[in-house]
Order: structure tokens, then sequence, then C-alpha cells
């Protein structure tokens, strides 16, 4: 007579190991047919300190050989691991509870610092990370000397081949790639840049939290560069450095998406460039809140690049002043362009609309082309600007860096113009609180002699506020 169905189930449990029954459950968590290959059936230990990299690699090159599917590393583990190569198809499940930890040392890495990221995938296809798990790339392990104004960081700069101290280790790279998808995870304190997209197209950033020393400088968001149709959505990310930042450096950037955000850091929360060699255009951003940055939403063309046809569109901004070490000045909005170097191109900005926004400032807006690379067709629509001082760090600086013209001394405005041809302002309201009054600000506007035409009021105004 066969014994009943649950007495084999519990003789067959009985027969398993602790972890063999975890993977089990694991997998059964994992129900959309998929193929799952859990590192710790290819050996890895997950105590964060013997390293599990050769474990983790063998279980995502079978998942790429057998057509594809999810690598799993399974719940409350801890994972040390030098570079992992993502490959087509191959999906990373790092479950809640456990850990992908970055090794500290170069030798954990690439000979090419330009392949210096713990997880990297290179020329993939379907590729993504998931599992609401987190990426550790254990940042303070980087820090040579903490300090509040801004951290001095290590460097691998034996070669020659990267900048000082930014020759640091990035979290999670997708390079060459297409159908990217990084969703449900939480990237917790990179050394350098925390998630970064090179070359790719078609790429999905969905409810990742990013978390960076906020004095560590470099510890970028998330960097979309030379990357095309490029969706991100619900992100909470509170770091150091630019929080989001398209660049153009071996191609354009077109049809960017940033939705549902919320963003803290000591630079910029969004931020175009500095590197921009060519072309950004087709971008919206829509319902984001910036905390207490030290600039909003940011622009900055310095390679002879060109932006068009961008949306900014109901957006909650607050800005401050943080050490001047770090670029920005509490700027809640901020559009520069001029050239790095005398032998540089100018780019020209134009059609770029502000709709719907609301900052609490401790400074002014700033806008600032120069002869050669005019800013065009600016508009702001449904704008409220309160102006308020909070910090003491001192005011009455324009901040043109990086390059250009550096720190330069100036009364503070609430919004300042230069090299501006087409500026159209309807329904825009300025506050001015009794602290900002008397800590060196001059008048509302300011618009360099000269410089400035085309220029379109409806609905303006300035005000004394009530409160302090």
């Amino acid at each position: 007579m066969a014994p009943p169905p649950l007495l084999l189930i519990s003789l067959l449990l009985l027969s398993l190991t602790n972890s063999q029954c975890l993977d089990m459950l694991h997998r059964s968590d994992i129900s959309d047919g998929l193929d799952t290959f859990s590192v710790t059936e290819y050996g890895a230990i997950g105590d964060g300190k013997h390293y599990d990299t050769a474990a983790i690699q063998a279980a995502i090159d079978a998942c790429h050989k057998s057509g594809g599917g999810r690598v799993l590393l399974p719940s409350g583990g801890d994972y040390l691991t030098a570079t992992v190569h993502l490959k087509s198809r191959v999906t990373l499940v790092v479950q809640k509870g456990a850990r992908l930890l970055g090794g500290t040392k170069e030798g954990d890495y690439p000979k090419e610092s330009a392949r210096w990221y713990v997880v990297l995938a290179e020329n993939a296809t379907g590729v993504g990370i998931t599992g609401g798990g987190q990426i550790n790339g254990q940042g303070g392990e980087f820090v040579v000397l903490e300090n509040e104004r801004k951290n001095v960081m290590v460097s691998w700069n034996a070669t020659g081949k990267c900048l000082g101290d930014e020759c640091r280790p990035r979290l999670v790279g997708f390079l060459d790639s297409k159908d990217v998808k990084v969703s449900d995870l939480t990237l917790n304190q990179p050394s350098y840049w925390c998630l970064h997209l090179v070359r790719c197209h078609n790429s999905w950033i969905h409810n990742i939290s990013i978390f960076g020393d906020f004095n560590t400088p470099n510890n970028d968001g998330i960097d979309i560069e030379d990357s095309n149709n490029t969706r991100i959505s619900k992100c909470h990310i509170d770091t150091g450095d630019d929080a989001i930042c398209p660049k153009s450096s071996t191609g354009p950037v077109v049809k960017l998406t940033v939705t549902d955000c919320w963003i803290r850091t000591k630079s910029s929360a969004i931020k175009f460039g500095s590197a921009s060699y060519f072309d950004f255009r087709q971008f919206l951003f829509d319902n984001i809140t910036i905390v207490e940055s030290h600039r909003g939403l940011a622009v900055q063309i310095r390679d002879g690049g060109n932006v068009r046809n961008i949306v900014f569109s109901n957006i909650k901004i607050s800005t401050r002043y943080y050490d001047p070490l770090w670029w920005g000045r509490a700027e809640p909005i901020y559009i520069t362009s001029c050239p790095r170097f005398s032998y540089s191109k100018s780019g020209s900005i134009s059609n770029i609309r502000f709709e719907n926004i609301s900052a609490i400032s401790e400074n002014g807006i700033f806008l600032s082309g120069t002869n050669h690379g005019l800013l065009r067709d600016i508009k702001f629509k449904n704008v409220n600007l309160t102006y308020k001082r909070w910090t003491k760090y001192p005011g009455g600086l324009f901040d043109y860096r990086p390059d250009c013209q550096g720190l330069v001394k100036h009364n503070t405005a609430g919004l300042m113009v230069e090299h501006v041809s087409g500026l159209d302002i309807q329904n825009v309201n300025m506050k001015w609180s009794k602290s900002s009054l008397i800590s060196g600000w001059g008048a509302p506007l300011y618009f360099r002699p000269n410089t400035v035409d085309k220029l379109s009021f409806h609905e303006w105004q300035s005000e004394k506020s009530l409160d302090n």
C-alpha cells in the first residue's frame, strides 16, 4: 500500500538540509515559469566574509547557457563578491533580506578602470536586477578621512587613466545593452557612481532606493550616459552627489522620462552634463519632490552639445546652501551654457518648459548663456517661488562651475538672466521672507544689460511674505 501524499512530502523534507529547504521556499516565490538558478546550489556561502564570486558567476553562466531565467541570491545571506558579469536574458534576483556586497580591493575588479563595477552587464539583451534585496558597495571602506565638508576618498590611480580620487569602483553598470530593467531594489553605499547606463537602449528603472553617504563626492545616483529611451519611475534617491544625471560623451541622449521620484542631495537633484559633447532632447520630468538639495533642476552644458524640447512639470523643490566645496548655490533652477575651455564649443539650450513648479529656496533662479550659446525659448508657467534664508553659509555668489568663470561675487536676485533670447513668464509669483530681505538680496529680477531680448511677462508678481 502506497503512503499518503502528505507523508511522502514530510519524508522528503526530513531528508533535505535546512539550506535546501530554504531554496525550495525561495523558488516557490517565483511563479512566472522562468528557470531559477540559486547561487547556493553552486557553492555560495553568504557569510559576508568569504568571496562568493565564483558561485554567483557560475549560476549566471548556467542560466545564460540554458536560454535565460533568474539567478537567485536567497534571503538571509551576505554575498561578498568581486565583479560579476550579467549576461543576456538573465535577471539577478537579490531577495529581500539578502545583500550583495562589493569587494573593497582593487584586485576585485577588472584591469580597465572603465569596467570597475560590482555588477556589470556588457552587450547584453533582456537583462535586469530585482528582488527586494540590497546591493551594497561598502562605500565607507573607501573613505580615507571623514570630513563634514567633504570626505577624502581613496584613489586607485596607478595607471593615470582616471582622475585623482575618482578612481573608485561604481556599483552597477549596463554597457552597450538593451531591454534593461532594474526594479524593486536597494542600492546602498556606493563608493563612486551608483547605477550607470552607458550606450543603452530601452531601459526601465522602477521602484529602487539609493542611499549614498551625504559627505562623499561623486556618489551619483543614476547616470544616463549616451543612452536612449530610458524610463525612471518611483525612485527614492538620497546621496551626496548628483541624483539623476544624463550625460553625453560619445552620442546623444534621447527620450528620457523621469516620474514620481523623491530626491535629496548635496549637489544637483537633476543635472544635465556636465559631460555634454552631444545633444539632449525629448525629456520629461514630472511629479518629483526635491528636498534640501544644493541645486534643484540643473542644466550644465560645457562641451558644445545642444539641449532642446525639455519639460519639467509638477515639481516641488527645496534648496539650501551647503559648503561651497560642492557645486551649487542653492538655486532651485539653474540653466547654463558656457565653453569648458577656451577651445571648447558653445552649446545652445532651447524650448525648455517649467510648469506647475513650487520652490522654497535660499537663492534665486539662474539663467546664463553666452554670446555663441544663447538660451532660447525658455517658458515658466504657474511657478511659485519663496525665498528664505535658514543656513549660515554666505550668499552673494554666482556659481558658473565647472570651469567657465567659477564663483563670481554678485548680489543675489530672484531671477538672474543673461544671454537669453525668448523668455516667457506666465503666472509666476515670488515671495520674500524677512530673513531673505536682510541677507544681501538685490532686485527681484536682474538682467545683464544688452544680453536679453524677446521678453514676455503675464501675471508676474513679487511680494514680501508675512512670515519670517
